[in-house]
């Protein structure tokens, strides 16, 4: 193998290192479920919760962190499995602060806008139609 070759090889193996340390980088370490207690009733898309605690949580954390299942405290009954979108934690949204509301119409119970683990910089927001 002549001098270029090697060189080449040697770039690509660098080149391939690096991509390898950005997108390690830019996926988080999965979240922990995490039980959300709610006094009035809330919504997500298509059903709404009444008044209770509730079990939110990554289906996938490993292989596919867009999917979020929010589920009864005891595991046995799934409200909701669904493709999020990632957004960042506002710089305003307190560590303690988990879920944000968008706006409700009417009487209807509000919609959570995006759930915040508290061992994650970023969040998920659901998707609304």
């Amino acid at each position: 193998m002549n001098r270029r070759t090697k060189g080449f090889l040697v770039g690509l193996v660098l080149a391939a290192s690096a991509a390898a340390t950005v997108l390690a980088e830019s996926w988080e370490p999965a979240s922990s479920p995490q039980y959300i207690t709610f006094s009035r009733a809330v919504a997500l898309p298509g059903v709404e919760l009444a008044a209770g605690t509730y079990l939110f949580e990554l289906a996938a954390p490993t292989t596919d962190p867009t999917v979020v299942r929010v589920s009864s405290r005891d595991r046995r009954h799934v409200y909701l499995q669904a493709f999020t979108y990632r957004v960042r934690r506002p710089e305003t949204l307190q560590k303690d602060e988990i879920v944000t509301f968008g706006e409700a119409r009417g009487a209807a119970a509000p919609p959570i806008a995006a759930w915040y683990p508290p061992d994650l910089d970023s969040g998920r927001q659901f998707i609304y139609r």
